[in-house]
């Protein structure tokens, strides 16, 4: 049954891809995003297999409802990705309080850390990670992570201290 099922579903879709290709290129901009829309439609498809009725008709409805929920699914990313352009243009246009001279000073700092170490300071830093998180994205055990950010806090630290409580 599961073949036979398949092999109306690749019918079906050889049938509409012209109308599901159409159906994106009336409502996206850039239409080049079209052919992508209908590559995660046949994907989608192809994944609830299971769903697809048997009759040509309700079978190309059921194509076009999943059209429709692709589509949904991609304005929804496109508005979250606007937003959050938004809030980082937003954040951007803070004014910083530090001079150049220490922005330099620290970024040299940041520079001297071993490689592992700077990764690790720059995501919980700058890109906003937890250490746990941190570790996660760069593949190491939590523990570790914590080692090594707290060795990297100290050699900040000694880097960054003024040159007036080294000589006193």
């Amino acid at each position: 049954m599961r073949r036979e099922v398949s092999a109306e579903l690749r019918a079906a879709l050889r049938l509409n891809a012209d109308d599901l290709l159409a159906y994106f290129e009336r409502r996206v901009d850039p239409r080049d995003d079209a052919a992508d829309l209908l590559a995660e439609t046949m994907l989608q498809a192809w994944r609830r297999l299971a769903d697809a009725p048997a009759e040509a008709t309700p079978l190309r409805m059921w194509l076009f409802g999943i059209a429709r929920n692709v589509l949904a699914n991609q304005r929804r990313g496109r508005r979250r990705r606007l937003a959050l352009a938004a809030k980082l243009r937003s954040q951007f246009t803070v004014p910083i309080t530090a001079s150049p001279e220490d922005a330099v000073t620290v970024r040299a700092a940041i520079d001297n850390l071993g490689p592992d170490q700077r990764d690790l300071v720059t995501l919980v830093h700058w890109d906003g990670f937890t250490v746990a998180e941190a570790a996660e994205v760069l593949g190491v055990n939590p523990s570790t992570a914590r080692s090594r950010y707290a060795a990297a806090k100290q050699q900040l630290r000694e880097a960054l201290q003024p040159a007036e409580s080294l000589c006193g």
